[in-house]
């Protein structure tokens, strides 16, 4: 990789134009020529939080294969510019790219905590675990700025209300009181996202992430507090870190987690473009190879949006990466299970203190 042709900290190399508008912004060579002779910055690369009013925060998951009911999510983009993020196509409904803009405008809901108290103290909500980071990272960099997540869990404590958390950002270390609280009455379970043990693959795949180290450590500190921890291989990709399933499995294993859960890579929507522009710019030497390889894992294309299908993969590559982390779970997991989550103490929290009659 030649660092000096790419952006430096984001995943994206590019912005592309959002499929629901007509117009488009285009970078051109004569403006690029001007800013250089002009000593100017063609772009500050910078990223700007941007507030927005939703009317409801906790969302229902139609999908039948991702494994959660219901979600909430805080923030909208992540700063972590994870190349490979299926939430990127989210950005277009809000107007904007899902290359760089998904990375560089975050949408900011102060009102998540507000919201959530108000369905958990409605009269027809029954309790159901609820997934903060069914779509973005609730321990992004914008939360050591707003606290958002933190207010929803205290929210969480407060009516006694199973959640998940799913990241890949040591920051969720910062709320070790809240969830050491949740813990004792089985309320929350902590998903941590693992790609890589390698730091120079980590890097280019998910730039502003906590690095592989800090996540394993992150392990360690929540499962010595009793706080379960279940761990997602995901997304392997053939070719980047699907030798790594083993090791992988095997250092979170000794870390402290309890399962772990995988998927093999797909490129949904305009992903597909996003990611071949950056493997060809990263990664030149085998962009083809990774290329070709995913798309055997989905009859021939990049994306397969089959349910059943489309976690898994189809072919003899898929199999293999399926098979392995079989073998894994054999290996590493075999006395371990994840902890499930307690709905039955809500109830009489609705509004926010025990009935005693």
């Amino acid at each position: 990789m030649n660092p000096k042709s790419t952006i430096k900290g984001r995943g994206a190399q590019l912005n592309l134009p959002n499929r629901f508008f007509e117009l488009s912004h285009e970078m051109r060579n004569d403006f690029l020529e001007y800013c250089h002779k002009e000593g100017e910055t063609r772009d500050t690369n910078k990223t700007t939080y941007l507030e927005v009013f939703p009317k409801s925060i906790v969302n229902k998951v139609q999908s039948p294969d991702v494994g959660m009911g219901y979600s909430l999510n805080a923030y909208q983009g992540c700063e972590h510019g994870c190349i490979y993020c299926y939430a990127r196509n989210t950005h277009e409904f809000w107007g904007y790219s899902p290359g760089l803009d998904f990375e560089r405008r975050i949408l900011v809901k102060k009102d998540a905590p507000k919201l959530l108290e108000a369905k958990l103290k409605s009269k027809n909500w029954k309790a159901q675990p609820i997934v903060m980071s069914g779509n973005t990272d609730c321990y992004q960099p914008a939360e050591k700025i707003y606290k958002i997540t933190r207010a929803c869990l205290e929210v969480f404590l407060k009516y006694k209300h199973p959640v998940g958390i799913i990241t890949k950002n040591a920051l969720v270390l910062r709320d070790l009181d809240l969830l050491k609280a949740l813990a004792q009455d089985q309320l929350v379970s902590v998903n941590i996202s693992v790609t890589s043990l390698s730091e120079n693959t980590r890097r280019i795949l998910e730039p502003r992430t906590t690095t592989s180290k800090k996540r394993l450590e992150t392990i360690q500190v929540l499962s010595t507090n009793r706080i379960p921890v279940n761990v997602m291989l995901a997304p392997i990709i053939p070719s980047i870190n699907s030798h790594e399933i083993l090791p992988m499995a095997k250092a979170v294993s000794e870390a402290g987690a309890l399962s772990i859960g995988h998927t093999i890579v797909r490129l949904n929507g305009a992903i597909g473009e996003i990611f071949t522009d950056w493997v060809n710019k990263t990664m030149p030497d085998r962009a083809d190879k990774v290329l070709h390889q995913i798309e055997s894992c989905h009859g021939g294309t990049l994306n397969d949006s089959r349910f059943g299908a489309r976690m898994r993969g189809e072919g003899k590559i898929a199999e293999q990466i399926n098979n392995l982390v079989k073998l894994a779970k054999l290996k590493y997991f075999k006395d371990k299970a994840p902890q499930k989550l307690n709905c039955n103490l809500h109830q009489p929290c609705k509004n926010g203190q025990l009935k005693l009659f």
